[in-house]
């Protein structure tokens, strides 16, 4: 799947080489079903970890988490389970976790925040 926001790319790509450097094995990118998907699907510690990535030029209009409501964090979840039905062999244990990135001018990584399970399935 073509990410057509060239920061969106950026900050996912960033996201991935933070994951892979804190022991996360990626297994997909970019999972997508009708208008819903999920950024990065990975694995650690024997649990399925789907992480919605998040990016900013700034923080000018709040933080990168706010635009995760309830109503995106409701189809998260939903788009999570059905990826584990089409994948039974992958693990029974499952979260949601986000990443928040802040960039500065250059595409530079000014913030990188990592919350791990906020959806609590």
């Amino acid at each position: 799947m073509k990410i057509v926001n060239p920061i969106a790319k950026i900050g996912e790509d960033l996201a991935c080489e933070y994951l892979v450097s804190k022991g996360y094995k990626i297994i997909e990118r970019n999972f997508r079903k009708k208008y819903q998907e999920i950024d990065i699907i990975a694995i650690k510690n024997s649990t399925l970890v789907f992480v919605e990535v998040k990016t900013r030029r700034s923080d000018s209009f709040g933080s990168p988490f706010e635009s995760i409501t309830p109503w995106k964090l409701k189809h998260l979840v939903r788009l999570a389970q059905f990826y584990k039905q089409l994948h039974p062999n992958l693990p029974d244990f499952m979260r949601i976790d986000a990443i928040g990135i802040i960039l500065s001018p250059g595409n530079k990584v000014e913030s990188l925040e990592h919350l791990e399970n906020i959806s609590g399935f």
